[in-house]
């Protein structure tokens, strides 16, 4: 009975995603990605002997993924040898047909597998590929030097089809360099039928692909994380107040350990709230002097670049105003407009305004000034 063979190439040693390690042992949502990987092809129906291509000096990480139909190839000195070294090792098999799959593409799904096996009912070859729906530009000194038409393009995944004796002699007959499979296959003059691949299947190659491929994982497109922020300043001698880092004229100050903005207080500590990192007080002690009348926009900085830091984004702010005076519609405007510059994004993710509290409380009383803010962070 003929059966089908899954090559799985993992002998790179790729250390762009970070990590210090090559990318196919880093860590990936508690497995290592190879790990994933494997598992993908062992609980697909159809597949039968697995082989794992290995640099020689990954033997020893590979031990806990042996089981029942998984061996080990030694790789070779590029991708291409590497192949061969599997394709090689399948010979005399009764192998009818053979997917090859890089090891760090972890989010392989059945169901891919699946219409891969069954394009080679029709095809000596096949591949799964994403249409490219973005513009294209050829840059020069970084700068754009010319448009390419997208017509046709595609974006190659794996794992890539082909019947077994077919790709073993082009492997063969090939002088070596190939970017993947599919250039083999076509010096060989093999037809290769494109099935439509899955966003979801990408390859790690950055440590931003980690991130992502962590968020699909646990099931959610995005990680959205919200926080609120409030703060209270009294009123105290002066002739200006500063509000969202704007100056205004006033018949008072606001009394704090730095500058009092109130506004830009409530909106720093609704970002930490949404990172769960407690608040100004935390990272910004009023016992420390060397925050004694320090402007607040260190403050929004520092919690804007810590989210940022932690791969999230501001998707949008809203902050509320509460005093009878001064009046804030005038300078709301300019106030948008400083805290979008400061957190570096579109005025349309800030919305600024403010209400009064009729009379009522310490704010009606025009003892001081509250502000409520809220923020949204969406990961990237």
């Amino acid at each position: 009975m003929q059966a089908t063979a899954a090559i799985i190439v993992a002998a790179g040693r790729g250390l762009r995603a970070g990590g210090g390690i090559p990318k196919q042992w880093r860590d990936l949502a508690g497995q290592p990605v190879l790990a994933r990987t494997v598992a993908a092809f062992r609980a697909a129906p159809g597949i039968g002997t697995i082989l794992l291509v290995l640099h020689p000096d990954d033997m020893a990480r590979a031990a806990p993924l042996l089981a029942e139909g998984v061996e080990i190839v030694t790789g070779g000195t590029s991708r291409d040898a590497s192949v061969r070294n599997a394709l090689e090792a399948l010979d005399g098999r009764d192998i009818d047909r053979v997917l090859i799959h890089d090891g760090a593409r972890p989010l392989v799904s059945a169901d891919l597998i699946a219409r891969m096996i069954a394009a080679l009912d029709d095809a000596p070859a096949a591949a799964p590929a994403l249409a490219v729906t973005d513009a294209l530009w050829r840059g020069a000194d970084g700068t754009v030097a010319a448009t390419v038409p997208r017509d046709g393009l595609y974006r190659a995944q794996t794992p890539q089809a082909f019947r077994y004796e077919l790709i073993l002699a082009a492997h063969r007959a090939h002088p070596g360099g190939a970017a993947d499979d599919v250039e083999v296959a076509r010096a060989a003059g093999l037809d290769v039928a494109i099935v439509e691949g899955e966003e979801d299947n990408l390859k790690l190659t950055v440590a931003a692909d980690f991130a992502r491929a962590a968020r699909i994982l646990r099931g959610s497109p995005m990680d959205i994380r919200s926080g609120n922020g409030y703060d209270v300043h009294a009123f105290g001698p002066g002739d200006h107040v500063w509000l969202c880092g704007v100056k205004i004229p006033h018949s008072h100050g606001l009394v704090g350990h730095s500058d009092a903005d109130v506004g830009m207080h409530a909106l720093t500590d609704a970002l930490y709230g949404a990172l769960a990192e407690g608040d100004i007080g935390r990272h910004f002690p009023p016992s420390d002097p060397q925050w004694k009348g320090a402007a607040s926009h260190i403050f929004l900085a520092h919690a804007i670049g810590l989210a940022r830091g932690r791969g999230f984004e501001l998707a949008n702010c809203d902050l509320t105003l509460v005093c009878e005076r001064p009046k804030i519609g005038p300078h709301a405007i300019e106030m948008q407009q400083e805290l979008a510059r400061i957190m570096e994004v579109e005025m349309d993710r800030v919305s600024v305004k403010a209400t009064t509290s009729e009379r009522l409380g310490f704010t009606g009383r025009e003892e001081g000034i509250a502000a409520l803010a809220t923020a949204v962070l969406v990961a990237r």
